[in-house]
């Protein structure tokens, strides 16, 4: 790659193996940076994923929604490299159901797995940065958090939930040089839609102007953008990539 935009970055993925996790991890290895990523408990895809970078990036077990643990391995991360330049939060789940049939435990396990995850990993970052007058936060939010989806609810309201925290973060941190940005993808084909029958995927392409799904790689692309120097004037954003869905 001629250009590496995130050289010498240290870099830590929250759910970087699969999906556009992996992908993340792919484009800012590509691109330079030392990259740390965490997985829930496939060993299997995290090793792949470790294995599709040439052995050269780190994969870390833990449970995204542990407060403390997130701040060990920051801590860690830290202490070993110095420094802590991008934390990309992006671990994240599903637990589908329309409001009247929804459990307690649907609603509270999103929360704890997408919303309280990110909130960890960047106050946990966040004092490092202080000290280091620098770095960013990239949280993955997506456009059922803008406009709500039937059947989603608790997932939407932690992908809401994400864009107010990422705009209050990057008030209260810009001062001192730290940027905080949200992307917000459209439908992207990833493991998770593969499988979508016929007639639900006509439905959905339907709907976007370009006609297709994203790509992953497309949402990493503009993950590496936000991480590097060309977007350091871009803090307490959205950024929706979507295709034009309607």
């Amino acid at each position: 790659m001629a250009t590496r935009l995130l050289a010498n970055q240290i870099v830590l993925i929250t759910g970087g193996s699969r999906g556009i996790g992996r992908a993340f991890v792919q484009a800012f290895h590509a691109h330079g940076a030392t990259v740390t990523f965490t997985y829930a408990g496939n060993h299997a895809k995290a090793e792949e994923t470790v294995a599709l970078c040439g052995g050269e990036v780190k994969a870390i077990q833990a449970d995204a929604a542990d407060f403390g643990l997130a701040q060990q391995i920051v801590d860690q991360l830290v202490a070993t490299h110095g420094r802590l330049d991008c934390i990309v939060n992006n671990a994240g789940i599903t637990r589908d159901n329309l409001l009247l049939r929804m459990t307690e435990a649907q609603w509270d396990e999103i929360m704890d797995a997408n919303l309280k995850s990110v909130f960890n990993y960047t106050k946990a970052a966040a004092k490092h940065m202080l000290k280091q007058r620098g770095g960013c936060f990239i949280n993955l939010s997506s456009v059922v958090g803008v406009n709500g989806n039937a059947g989603q609810s608790n997932y939407a309201a932690t992908k809401a939930g994400i864009i107010g925290f990422t705009q209050s973060v990057a008030k209260e941190l810009g001062s001192r040089g730290i940027r905080a940005n949200a992307i917000a993808p459209g439908f992207i084909a990833t493991e998770m839609t593969e499988n979508l029958p016929e007639a639900e995927l006509a439905r959905w392409l339907q709907g976007i102007s370009l006609g297709r799904p994203g790509t992953a790689q497309e949402v990493a692309d503009l993950a590496v953008f936000l991480a590097s120097p060309m977007a350091s004037y871009i803090t307490g954003q959205t950024l929706v990539i979507d295709g034009g869905m309607q």
